[in-house]
């Protein structure tokens, strides 16, 4: 047993609802790994020996991965953690050792641990690493009815110790990276595996570990997300922008700042924030001159800066009526719920009922109502429901929208009893 393990049970697991926090044992800082900070590895033949070690260890496999997000263009991971009994903890560059996937074959059969795995599974595809299968301490610790999920508050609640702060924002793309880095990096899997198991217990008491496995199942089963569709339309303000002429040069710009971005390999945040843009769409300035005086344009940009982006507001301003970008995105499900009382009055009737349901389910169950059913499954049932609402009926509906097992067999009673109980159902 690791006195990670011990401290965990010699301490009750604090969840939403427990005592408050002044009453609890201090936690313990935790300031090294346990064998030491390890060395990157970042050549092939340092890589074939992690390969070798993590093939011949046992157990589950802790998994984390740093990103650039803010510094760099893209999600791609700059460094990747892992840990396993009798392999130690590692630390890998996928710049000096960009193809992982021999490593992720060595581990294929192994559980991977990680904390919040829908954020670093991307990055962690795309240098060959795909778990088969996997256990999320995040969405264990959301299902378990925890308060704060965090990794850090995670560590602290359940096991008792304190995990250093500070070092999760920085640019984890320089090189070579501080030691004080590293050592942050390599604790963030140090406990990973006791952390899992201590939440695997606590579900197991709350009844809810087979919920946790189909969640579990269903996030290592999933395939990548395809291209967001116009993207550009998720810039910060866009709310602003009401006409289509504005919204065509919030297009161009978003383009025109992308390319440069991926060319230069920087977040496009710091090329060209996203408030200089919608600036720039709602004053529609006729000339390079004009664009210097709006705000986010005239600090210290050169003048060859400013004729690119003005560039972007021309070709936005030539555009015929034609090619101009449409308002609104092509729904894909039902309107937007504030629109429905006017649209269908009974569909809003049904929707308010099947959200005081579920709220007063997911308080019972002690769990987050996003992870009891998503809000867009609902919508959908709500919007077109089953001509005739059954238990059997609903439960197909919600099943054919990605529902998991487990959430249809609680959800479905009462979300039938929604729909047959309001008017115009």
């Amino acid at each position: 047993m690791t006195d990670a393990q011990k401290t965990a049970e010699d301490s009750t697991l604090r969840t939403s609802g427990d005592s408050p926090p002044d009453t609890r044992p201090a936690p313990v800082p935790l300031l090294e790994p346990r064998e030491g900070t390890p060395a990157v590895t970042a050549t092939a033949d340092g890589l074939a020996e992690v390969v070798s070690a993590f093939a011949a260890g046992t157990g589950p496999v802790a998994v984390d991965a740093e990103r650039a997000s803010g510094y760099r263009y893209g999600q791609r991971a700059y460094l990747v953690q892992l840990r396993r009994e009798g392999a130690g903890s590692v630390l890998i560059d996928p710049v000096g050792c960009p193809d992982l996937s021999a490593l992720g074959e060595a581990i294929s059969d192994a559980e991977w641990v990680l904390h919040a795995a829908t954020q670093d599974l991307p990055c962690l595809r795309d240098i060959g690493m795909i778990p088969s299968r996997l256990f999320d301490t995040e969405l264990a610790g959301r299902l378990a009815g925890f308060a704060r999920v965090g990794l850090g508050a995670m560590v602290e609640n359940v096991l008792g110790y304190a995990l250093e702060k500070g070092h999760s924002a920085v640019d984890w793309s320089t090189r070579p990276l501080p030691e004080p880095w590293l050592r942050y990096a390599a604790l963030d899997v140090e406990l990973l595996v006791d952390l899992r198991d201590a939440l695997e217990e606590e579900l197991d008491r709350q009844g809810k570990l087979e919920w946790a496995r189909q969640e579990f199942a269903a996030i290592a089963a999933a395939p990548p997300a395809p291209p967001r569709k116009d993207p550009w339309r998720r810039t910060s303000g866009m709310h602003k922008v009401r006409r289509r002429r504005q919204m065509a040069v919030v297009r161009e710009l978003w383009t025109a700042r992308d390319q440069v971005a991926q060319r230069r390999d920087v977040s496009p945040g710091k090329v060209l924030g996203d408030a200089a843009i919608i600036e720039a769409a709602l004053n529609l300035p006729p000339n390079a001159h004009a664009l210097a005086a709006l705000t986010g344009f005239g600090h210290r940009m050169g003048r060859r800066q400013l004729e690119q982006w003005q560039a972007a507001v021309d070709r936005a301003r030539a555009l015929p009526d034609s090619e101009l970008p449409q308002p609104g995105q092509p729904l894909n499900g039902p309107p937007p719920p504030r629109s429905w009382a006017d649209k269908d009055p009974a569909a809003a009737a049904r929707l308010s009922a099947a959200r005081a349901a579920v709220t007063a389910l997911a308080e019972h169950l002690n769990l987050p109502q996003e992870n009891l059913i998503t809000p867009d499954t609902v919508r959908r049932l709500c919007w077109e429901p089953p001509a005739e609402p059954t238990e059997e009926t609903v439960a197909a509906v919600l099943a054919g929208h990605g529902a998991r097992p487990w959430q249809v067999e609680q959800v479905a009673p009462i979300l039938t009893e929604a729909l047959t109980t309001t008017t115009g159902a």
